[in-house]
């Protein structure tokens, strides 16, 4: 007779959990190319001021457009955490529980549940699981910490989506 798994544990939404969630589930890439938009949204201010009739303050309003698109991109990790610190879940306790149909997460402000039939990969980070699912026809993603998690919970999740 196979026993039922479940595995449960109790973490705070803190600072360190976001800065966590970020840097080990990010996809934007610092480079070049990154900062292109931003390159042409300046270039194009200036050529409007320097080459054109047009009022110097929408020339300006462009060049600072760009600005802040360079700053949006190389401040990136601290502008979503201090987001997700002003929200009011920040400082709340998350239940997380593990088992056959999925991954419940609980909480004061949020419950959402993870079927397993709707995960479709993992990846394993070196500080935790980013687990990728459907809710209806778009995907999303969801970090799991390796801090809080058992070994025998991240293996169970790791055989979960393998098999």
């Amino acid at each position: 007779m196979n026993t039922p798994i479940l595995f449960t544990c109790k973490f705070t939404l803190d600072k360190a959990h976001f800065n966590e969630c970020y840097s080990q589930s990010n996809t934007l890439v610092r480079s070049a190319n990154a900062y292109f938009k931003a390159g042409i949204l300046m270039v194009f201010g200036l050529i409007i001021l320097l080459f054109t009739p047009v009022n110097a303050y929408a020339a300006w309003f462009v060049v600072a457009l760009g600005i802040l698109e360079a700053l949006a991109i190389y401040y990136s990790q601290p502008w979503w955490v201090l987001r997700q610190m002003l929200s009011r879940a920040s400082g709340s306790e998350v239940t997380l529980t593990i088992d056959e149909q999925g991954v419940l997460s609980e909480s004061f402000y949020h419950n959402s549940r993870i079927m397993w039939s709707d995960v479709y990969d993992i990846k394993e980070t070196s500080l935790g699981i980013i687990l990728y699912f459907t809710v209806g026809k778009s995907t999303s993603k969801s970090y799991l910490s390796k801090g809080y998690l058992s070994n025998t919970a991240q293996q169970y999740i790791v055989n979960k989506i393998n098999r």
